[in-house]
């Protein structure tokens, strides 16, 4: 028995070492706690042998010192293990400080027994027939034990702690390796006090190593992980069906229960079945595969995506199998949802430009036998249902207008809304009847009991090249729109060359406006005002484009582009610095003739008139009445009050306002009674294209005589004949302007004619 403790003995520390080398290579925090408990057993286990094998007195003892301070290490290791394994952070610094000091002190007076024999002694016996050196505890001794216990009972309790207060499915890791040091600590008690000569309990302690290596490096909690695993599946937002070999469902999870009516485990044998029913397809349980599934499910739409799977082992030896279905209908609604929001427009749910212009890509494409037209649709001046009604009847407008489209049209033609109140249909030629969306469209009411007139414009391009572009199709079909724009009365309008010739002017003289300026190609020419007396009193500035390219520019072939796009306050600030840069220089040689300067409505729009004019007199030195300022009755159509504290301002500040073009246009009383203007600029096409002469001058003389009854000064513009002139000085007209005093001309030729002998005669 003796040889054979002492062979088992060294196979147990074998493994130890072997273990302990083994732990070295493992990549778990835990490994280098469990290596240092591996080769802390076995000092004492070494200790034990020695003791038991050898019959020499002297190697006995040095058994007795290895086995009783390799204890004291063994302890004090196994505690450091316990804290990290049961993962105790609480007090862990303080409990192995004490432990290390109590550990140190029991080594020092262990190793002080041979000086003092305090501690232990041995006597001979006879075991087995061979002589056994028998430890013989004394003070020290029982000592050593105390504090062995002490550390042990504490690691102890921490392992008991640990296992009665995880949960259940936790417990097994801690309660088999406390069972064991439960085990170990009574066998060596038993050893103690039982007075048995040789220590059998050295053996508990290599069992308890290895079953330490293996629960902490090498143990998985099977019941913790399939009940997790189950948790997981049963969590999971697809539905899991498991099936063993013999292709018998054994596990649904709830999303299964719940996606197939399942009541119990009982229906799990229906439930291949009712898949089968659902994704229209036998299961095939030989192979993995998957499918995209669209069904009616409780009469809605839904989308599946079923995916199976086999399970093989280790050996590669088939387990069972699972199949999953991941309802992806939010998914796939989403998407269309998307796409449907990427092609049509959210307001009025038509297609929006894009897909309108690839659609009717599609449609042209496909038909190259069909003569096709795009027709653009626009409301006229539709931002005033907006500003006079709200935002939301300006919406309610589009959608109507929407619908209306919709009713309309042709089984092959397409239309969506291209921005605003800008909408778009193409269809074949043959097809295209404007009579039902102009009836349709003008009776539009803006919302029940506002009848608001809605009009609409609608411009045709005829495809006669299909190569375009769609969109330079529609920018075509908005051209011949522009060509209407002021026109009440037509609503329709077909693109030609002649409006994209007219865009494509606009567009160069436009860009050259800047450069036109800087080099001096733009200049002001000068009319003469000239008194009923022959005296000239000053001049109208006017603008002229010497272009390098096109020669003499006409007025008319810039400035109303210029009124279209805005350009028109570049130049007219030009034209400003120009008649102040003039009179300046009069000014210095002491002529005293006044300048007239147009204002243009759309001036008010793109720059601060009042401080731009002010500010160029004040540099250029002048008195602000030599500079009169021209406007017409148009700048009163909007924002009337801001308009009228500009004007009030610069009269203010010295300028004489004048009315130009009193006549000609839609003139009020009203207007005339509010604005505050101190000349009239009377148009001579009063008299011009009218049916009864008579009372055209009747209505002429009625003018001049309301002015002077005003207080007002009054000139009388477009004066061609001396009859005219004549005419006018008897209605007592006294200040004239037109072709038969003198042309508009370079400011040389105006100095020039100014000092020319005053005769009222017309200009050669």
């Amino acid at each position: 028995m003796r040889q054979l403790i002492v062979i088992v003995l060294g196979l147990l520390v074998i493994a130890l070492i072997a273990c302990a080398i083994i732990a070295t290579r493992s990549k778990r925090p835990i490994a280098k706690d469990v290596c240092r408990l591996l080769i802390a057993l076995i000092p004492p286990m070494l200790g034990n042998l020695i003791i038991i094998a050898s019959p020499n007195w002297g190697l006995a003892r040095l058994g007795c010192y290895t086995y009783y301070i390799g204890l004291d290490i063994t302890v004090f290791v196994l505690l450091q293990f316990t804290y990290n394994y049961c993962a105790i952070a609480k007090a862990r610094r303080a409990g192995i400080r004490i432990a290390a000091v109590l550990v140190a002190l029991d080594i020092a007076q262990l190793l002080l027994n041979p000086v003092f024999g305090h501690a232990f002694t041995t006597s001979m016996i006879m075991v087995e027939g061979m002589p056994y050196h028998m430890l013989v505890p004394l003070l020290g001794q029982r000592i050593h034990r105390l504090v062995a216990y002490g550390i042990l009972f504490v690691s102890m309790g921490i392992f008991a702690y640990r296992t009665f207060t995880v949960p259940r499915i936790y417990v097994e890791r801690y309660a088999v390796i406390l069972a064991c040091m439960v085990v170990t600590t009574l066998w060596e008690t038993f050893y103690i006090f039982s007075g048995t000569p040789i220590d059998r309990s050295m053996l508990g302690f290599g069992f308890f190593g290895l079953l330490v290596n293996y629960f902490a490096l090498y143990y998985r909690p099977y019941r913790l992980r399939d009940r997790m695993l189950a948790r997981v599946v049963s969590d999971m937002g697809e539905a899991v069906l498991f099936f063993d070999l013999n292709n018998t469902c054994i596990y649904a999870n709830s999303v299964a229960f719940s996606l197939f009516d399942l009541e119990d485990n009982e229906d799990l044998d229906c439930a291949p079945m009712l898949v089968e029913a659902a994704i229209n397809r036998k299961i095939s349980f030989d192979s993995d595969w998957s499918q995209h599934c669209s069904i009616r499910q409780n009469g809605e739409q839904r989308y599946w995506n079923v995916s199976f799977h086999q399970l093989f082992d280790e050996r590669g030896f088939k387990s069972g199998s699972f199949l999953t279905i991941y309802d992806r209908t939010e998914d796939e609604q989403r998407l269309q949802k998307e796409v449907y929001l990427a092609s049509h427009d959210r307001l009025t749910g038509l297609y929006n430009r894009d897909c309108l212009y690839d659609r009717a890509r599609t449609l042209i494409d496909e038909n190259p036998d069909t003569f096709f037209l795009v027709i653009a649709l626009d409301i006229k001046e539709f931002k005033l249902v907006n500003d006079i009604f709200s935002k939301e009847s300006g919406d309610k407008v589009l959608v109507k207008i929407a619908d209306i489209l919709r009713e309309l049209a042709t089984p092959h033609e397409v239309y969506g809304r291209i921005s605003g109140d800008r909408f778009g249909f193409v269809l074949p030629a043959d097809e295209f009847n404007p009579v039902p969306i102009e009836f349709r469209l003008s009776n539009l009411q803006v919302d029940e009991g506002v009848n608001y007139p809605i009009s609409p414009h609608l411009g045709i391009y005829e495809v006669t090249n299909r190569q375009l572009p769609v969109s330079v199709m529609f920018d075509r079909a908005f051209m011949a729109i522009a060509s209407i724009k002021n026109d009440y009365h037509n609503h329709f309008a077909t693109y030609d060359d002649s409006m994209r010739e007219n865009v494509v002017w606009s567009q160069k003289i436009s860009s050259q406006l800047d450069q036109a300026i800087a080099e001096g190609q733009i200049q002001p020419y000068l009319q003469p005002l000239v008194s009923s007396t022959g005296e000239v009193e000053g001049a109208e500035v006017l603008v002229r484009w010497m272009h390098p390219e096109e020669g003499f520019l006409s007025p008319a072939r810039f400035v109303p582009v210029f009124e279209e796009n805005g350009c028109i306050a570049r130049m007219d600030m030009y034209m400003w610095e120009c008649a102040c840069r003039i009179l300046r220089k009069w000014q210095d040689e002491g002529i005293t003739q006044f300048l007239s300067v147009n204002i243009s409505p759309k001036d008010f729009y793109f720059i601060d008139v009042e401080s731009t004019i002010t500010s160029l007199v004040e540099r250029y030195g002048i008195d602000p009445k030599s500079l009169r300022l021209e406007i017409t009755e148009t700048v009163m159509m909007s924002d009337i009050e801001k308009r009228l504290s500009i004007i009030d301002h610069l009269r203010s500040y010295g300028f004489i306002i004048e009315m130009d073009d009193f006549g000609s246009g839609y003139s009020s009383l009203n207007m005339l009674k509010d604005l505050p203007v101190d000349v009239l600029k009377i148009d001579m096409m009063i008299l011009y294209k009218t049916k009864d002469y008579h009372r055209a001058q009747t209505i002429l003389q009625t003018i001049i005589d309301l002015s002077m009854q005003l207080g007002i000064s009054s000139i009388t513009e477009g004066v061609e004949t001396a009859e005219q002139r004549d005419m006018l000085v008897n209605m007592g007209c006294r200040l004239f302007q037109g072709y038969y005093f003198a042309r508009p001309m370079p400011e040389d030729d105006f100095e020039a004619f100014y000092q020319q002998p005053k005769q009222p005669h017309p200009a050669t």
